[in-house]
């Protein structure tokens, strides 16, 4: 059986099964960011607090277009931080204020968020699911780049 969209209803439900996690990881991240982006001190503050403030920007982006693609597969997106904190593997950070370890904090949850982006293109390949395929893909460029740019950054 397919879906309004033509994707296999199992797969698709698995996908949506893997999407929520994404978002409840994604939604942990966005609340780091935050937090790092109000508490952070030091000499680095005037560039770390605009950073900070251009990755949540992104994240609240990911959290909606992660969503709509669960509705699309037909699927119901998490949406209270119970579902959040119960699902999310990215930890929920309190009282950084150095930037070094706020930074750090960043790239291991943008790694932890990678790998997950990683397997949902891996199962949307099998599904035939151009749609959420694309989506990973792009996220993926966009973290590799990022990682990338934040290893340079803590040498």
């Amino acid at each position: 059986m397919k879906n309004l969209i033509g994707i296999d209803k199992e797969k698709a439900k698995e996908l949506v099964n893997h999407l929520n996690l994404l978002l409840a990881d994604y939604q942990l991240f966005y609340q780091n960011l935050r937090g790092l982006h109000w508490n952070i001190k030091g000499k680095d503050f005037f560039e770390l607090h605009l950073k900070f403030e251009e990755f949540y920007n992104d994240a609240v982006i990911k959290v909606d277009e992660i969503a709509e693609r669960i509705l699309t597969l037909e699927g119901e997106p998490f949406h209270t931080f119970e579902d959040y904190l119960k699902n999310a593997d990215v930890k929920a950070e309190k009282g950084i204020t150095d930037g070094t370890e706020g930074v750090n904090i960043v790239v291991k949850n943008f790694s932890t968020i990678i790998l997950k982006e990683r397997t949902i293109l891996s199962l949307a390949g099998e599904a035939e699911d151009e749609g959420t395929a694309s989506l990973m893909s792009d996220y993926i460029t966009e973290s590799e780049k990022t990682l990338w740019m934040l290893a340079s950054y803590l040498k």
